[in-house]
């Protein structure tokens, strides 16, 4: 049996949050929320363009979303009308930027957790959160 082909569709699209503010975006290949680093590739070109080493010392957190281009314009509901998993987490980060979701996982010995966004009108799927550049993490 062959290895399938990959295609845009298949790919982990990511922005990735730094600490000093920038933003970029690309593909995720090697993401694990146990490793300290993973590689992205250009949004432009990732199935051929040449990717970057990103730390996880250097982020807030990487937001998995469904496309790249969003709207900037939307502000994310914290109401669901679906009944969702996870326990409500308020994270305020080391530069004092807040985010509010839903968590199944956090433990505060790891590298980081991923949060889910209580919007289902959000491009962001899923939020890893870098423990380590965070200010407070609480439950709401």
């Amino acid at each position: 049996m062959g290895t399938p082909a990959k295609t845009l569709d298949h790919l982990n699209k990511v922005v990735v949050a730094f600490l000093n503010g920038a933003r970029i975006k690309g593909c995720a290949y090697d993401f694990s929320a146990l490793k300290e680093s993973f590689n992205l590739r250009p949004q432009e070109d990732p199935l051929q363009g040449q990717g970057i080493k990103v730390e996880m010392k250097d982020l807030k957190a990487v937001f998995f979303v469904k496309d790249f281009s969003g709207n900037p314009e939307y502000h994310e509901s914290l109401r669901a009308d679906a009944p969702m998993h996870g326990r409500k987490i308020e994270v305020t980060f080391i530069d004092g930027e807040k985010m509010v979701g839903r968590t199944e996982g956090y433990n505060p010995q790891r590298l980081g957790f991923f949060v889910f966004p209580t919007d289902p009108k959000s491009n962001n799927i899923r939020i890893f959160v870098v423990i380590r550049n965070t200010r407070q993490v609480r439950f709401v």
